[in-house]
């Protein structure tokens, strides 16, 4: 009979595929990844029109105003009331100014929902201006029905 040595055995696995399809994985994913979207908030059910475009550019550093059905904003991820909005507004603009850029040069994008009273979305586009924020896009969806 042979005899079986009972030491540990000396295996060694080759991880040279797995880190090459993790950094595959990883790799797909950055560009599959839309980062356009990350500003939106599924809450937000916007009013169809047949006149909407897309966006004809980039919007550099673009403040995003999400206006509910319950007549709150959503700003940053937080429920704020539309009232308190210029608080928020007043923040962005001293960190515009630090970075010595115009708040009248940043765009306000206002995405409200197509419930949203249109009286509130007019409020915020005054607190907007009274904050030194002139440059505005409203969001809709395109409804080809015709």
């Amino acid at each position: 009979m042979a005899k079986r040595n009972g030491g540990p055995s000396n295996t060694e696995i080759d991880m040279t595929p797995m880190i090459d399809m993790t950094f595959q994985l990883i790799t797909f994913f950055m560009f599959v990844m839309n980062f356009s979207e990350a500003e939106q908030d599924d809450r937000i059910q916007l009013p169809s029109s047949q006149l909407a475009k897309p966006a004809e550019g980039v919007i550099e550093k673009p403040i995003t105003l999400q206006l509910t059905n319950a007549g709150s904003v959503i700003y940053a991820g937080e429920l704020v009331a539309v009232r308190d909005i210029g608080a928020y507004l007043e923040r962005e603009k001293t960190v515009m100014i630090d970075e010595n850029r115009e708040p009248n040069s940043a765009t306000i994008i206002v995405r409200a929902d197509g419930r949203a009273q249109t009286g509130e979305v007019q409020d915020i586009i005054r607190i907007c201006q009274e904050k030194g924020f002139e440059r505005f896009a409203l969001r809709a969806q395109y409804d080809d029905r015709r």
